[in-house]
């Protein structure tokens, strides 16, 4: 990662930074920004494993994505109610379990976020989730390339 990206410290200066690089007509700084910013409010959140960081931040990117739509910071109600509900992993089982796509794939693949969908969480740890949750995540992915 670009070095004055890594020097931010709060997902604060990330989007102030990302604003900047935008301005410039920086795009690409504007996403690794973008990225720093989640990876910052994952580590707040206080995953155990790596897994379940990666899970935070595919809900964080989700919410930057409302953010960039609504123009403010709009948490993802839902999903975090499922999580306090049923844990993170068994959360994400569920989104991707779902018939249809999970909401936001469009979303974070519009402000470069893409890397973070449950469903790449879910291929990149197969063990750690059933069969048909794998098998629908690779489908998935699969379609998104084809787009």
């Amino acid at each position: 990662m670009d070095e004055q990206i890594l020097k931010l410290k709060s997902p604060e200066d990330c989007e102030r930074f990302a604003i900047n690089a935008t301005r410039l007509d920086r795009a690409d700084l504007a996403k690794l920004a973008r990225k720093r910013a989640v990876e910052l409010r994952s580590h707040v959140q206080g995953a155990s494993t790596e897994v379940e960081r990666e899970c935070l931040m595919a809900v964080y990117a989700y919410e930057e994505t409302l953010y960039k739509k609504n123009g403010k910071r709009t948490r993802a109600t839902r999903t975090w109610q499922m999580i306090e509900r049923h844990g993170i992993l068994p959360a994400v089982e569920r989104a991707v379990n779902r018939p249809h796509e999970t909401v936001g794939y469009t979303s974070l693949l519009d402000v470069g976020l893409e890397d973070f969908s449950f469903e790449a969480v879910v291929v990149k740890y197969p063990d750690l989730f059933s069969r048909e949750a794998v098998d629908r995540s690779k489908q998935r992915i699969e379609q998104w390339k084809k787009k």
